[in-house]
């Protein structure tokens, strides 16, 4: 069974991710197959946990334990105001991109490829994961930025696909940044403002 994402867990409360235009059934939302779990400010910061589904609790290089009893979507997604449709991609930041990338193929993970191509924000090479609807990308992080090289992976981001990103940012106004080139070719993405209020680094994506 392949492995799959289906719960990411955010230390923001619910109110801040509706304020933005996503629409919430007690606490929680959904966001094509990925459930998203907000825990409160309290529970930390940024991704704090996840399920994945057909995960045999192998370690993850320090990732947060995944719980492997996310359900499987049951029905449609619900329609967001903000017009997101699904998870793109999940970032994970490791201070060792080779021994993170060993682990997870250890725990199943399907490694689609390694890219050994700096990211205009300075990381030198990145792996991607496909979990079912979304991708786990994993970035090494750049020398400057590296304190221990034997600290743990951790998750830090998620890019949501928006069915119409115009449409996004003039709904979001001051709480996105503008609307740029993605890395990949054809596309364009819109990271999220300090003005959102979360905790986590989110940015939008056309299709």
């Amino acid at each position: 069974m392949a492995v799959t994402i289906g719960e990411l867990v955010i230390a923001d409360a619910p109110s801040a991710w509706e304020a933005l235009g996503l629409r919430m059934d007690e606490g929680r939302c959904r966001i094509g197959a990925v459930r998203l779990r907000f825990a409160g400010s309290g529970s930390g910061r940024g991704i704090t946990g996840w399920a994945l589904r057909g995960y045999g609790g192998a370690p993850l290089d320090g990732l947060p334990e995944a719980h492997a009893d996310a359900p499987e979507p049951d029905g449609p997604a619900p329609e967001h105001p903000l017009g997101v449709t699904r998870v793109d991609h999940v970032v994970a930041m490791s201070p060792d991109l080779d021994r993170t990338v060993a682990a997870l193929e250890a725990a199943g993970l399907d490694l689609r490829r390694v890219r050994e191509e700096p990211t205009p924000a300075g990381s030198p090479r990145q792996a991607f994961f496909r979990l079912g609807e979304a991708i786990l990308e994993v970035i090494q992080q750049p020398e400057h930025t590296i304190a221990d090289r034997d600290a743990p992976a951790r998750l830090w981001g998620l890019a949501l696909i928006a069915r119409d990103l115009d449409a996004a940012a003039a709904l979001l106004g001051e709480r996105a940044k503008p609307v740029r080139d993605a890395v990949q070719a054809g596309r364009r993405i819109m990271p999220l403002a300090r003005e959102a209020g979360l905790s986590a680094p989110v940015a939008l994506m056309s299709e």
